[in-house]
């Protein structure tokens, strides 16, 4: 066979895995996230007792999941990565200080060779997911649509003769199509996918870009065609007044959300580390968290103590409440997620990330002068970019959500500082001991 029909049929096979990986991860994320929505909706409307213990027995529902069945596997682990280096240099390279706590650490360990992705773990995985997250603990639904969603495509490794050929574009291919489907954004879903691929080093070649391309346009397609809402972005309407305004945004908002944001994530690969006992792990994480809800609660109400942090930022746009009230639920949250993981919670670190962003950004919009909208966007962007470590998806993310270009391109700056900011506060908790693998 010659180079060209070689490569020719490389192109062929990426396009129908594309095409068949993202019709079975929409397919699949669609199912497991609405089964989310519902079980999360019936649990906000029950009495406050209920949604306070619901987190509680969701955790321990899912560390039971993942801990007894299967022998043990279906536990989540990390992704492994070569130490941490120590000069501050190769700090500002990707993937040395990328956040490996999160169910997208199976996504990374894979990528490259998504044939090897343990696709079979993926139903028991997705009702730890539900139970998790569906009973109002504090963690998201965006990287479990990428687990998810590369599970589905996957999956084909299943099959026999040529088709086998298909598993590596239609696990790509999953992935973004549940991103994608569940944010209503196909780039989001498209660069998601290979930016997380790159911390293993996945070339960015057109065999990958192609399948990816696809997933995240069947994944748009089907939110926008059945007018799916799965996650609330905020849009600003407004744009800064001034580059002076602008500047003052990305810098004070940049560098508190990449800072605070990069704490939170070390703290998590922490937590997921912790080597105990599970019983051990679901009660004192647990006590940890509760003793965060209660507090969420007593300063903002039950609707912000809930959930992955939709109900915190439809709290915070109504509230007329001070910066310290703000900034506490924004911290409050954060140590919230970190103990559901630490006491085996299942789900995504996203959603929680974005929230908390968005609260910082609206504590310091006062004091800038600038709306609430422009600054709980430029928050949520800088979150994403500083603890996830996924600046170009946050640049993506601003980028085609809409408003003033004005607004986007301070969204922009923000992200930029954040990225730094987070860096660099990651670095300093390694200096310390604290960072350390």
């Amino acid at each position: 066979m010659s180079d060209a029909a070689g490569a020719g049929r490389k192109y062929a096979e990426a396009l129908l895995g594309g095409i068949i990986g993202g019709v079975l991860g929409t397919g699949f994320v669609v199912l497991v996230t609405s089964l989310i929505k519902a079980v999360l909706d019936w649990v906000i409307r029950q009495e406050n007792w209920v949604t306070l213990i619901a987190p509680f027995v969701g955790i321990g529902l899912s560390a039971v999941l993942l801990y007894t069945f299967a022998q043990g596997r279906a536990r989540l682990s990390l992704a492994e990565e070569a130490a941490v280096p120590r000069g501050f240099r190769a700090w500002l390279r990707a993937p040395s200080n990328a956040l490996r706590a999160d169910l997208t650490g199976d996504v990374v360990r894979a990528a490259g060779r998504e044939e090897q992705f343990p696709w079979r773990l993926a139903p028991l995985r997705a009702m730890a997911i539900i139970s998790t997250v569906g009973s109002g603990a504090p963690m998201g639904t965006e990287s479990p649509a990428a687990h998810l969603g590369v599970a589905a495509g996957a999956s084909l490794g299943g099959a026999r003769g040529w088709v086998r050929r298909l598993v590596r574009p239609a696990a790509i291919s999953g992935g973004a199509a549940g991103v994608a489907v569940l944010m209503g954004l196909p780039l989001v879903g498209l660069v998601f996918m290979l930016e997380l691929g790159r911390r293993n080093q996945a070339a960015l070649s057109r065999v990958r870009i192609i399948p990816a391309a696809c997933g995240a346009l069947i994944g748009w397609a089907v939110n926008a065609g059945f007018g799916l809402e799965f996650i609330r972005l905020v849009v600003p309407s407004i744009g800064p007044q001034g580059i002076w305004q602008a500047l003052g945004v990305a810098a004070i908002v940049g560098v508190v959300s990449g800072a605070l944001s990069s704490v939170m994530g070390t703290a998590i690969y922490h937590a997921r580390r912790w080597s105990s006992r599970p019983l051990l792990k679901v009660l004192l994480g647990g006590l940890a968290l509760l003793g965060c809800i209660l507090l969420i609660r007593a300063l903002a109400g039950q609707q912000a103590a809930i959930g992955p942090g939709a109900g915190a930022v439809s709290w915070a746009e109504t509230a007329e409440a001070s910066i310290w009230v703000l900034l506490a639920v924004a911290v409050l949250r954060a140590i919230a997620t970190t103990s559901a993981v630490a006491a085996g919670g299942t789900g995504g670190l996203f959603v929680p990330l974005l929230a908390i962003g968005d609260l910082i950004g609206r504590a310091f919009a006062p004091l800038l002068g600038t709306t609430s909208a422009l600054a709980a966007s430029a928050g949520a962007a800088g979150a994403i970019a500083g603890g996830y470590r996924l600046p170009f998806t946050a640049i993506v993310m601003v980028l085609t959500l809409g408003g003033p270009e004005t607004a986007r391109l301070t969204c922009v700056a923000t992200v930029a500082v954040a990225a730094m900011a987070g860096i660099v506060a990651g670095y300093a908790l390694d200096r310390l001991g604290m960072g350390r693998a």
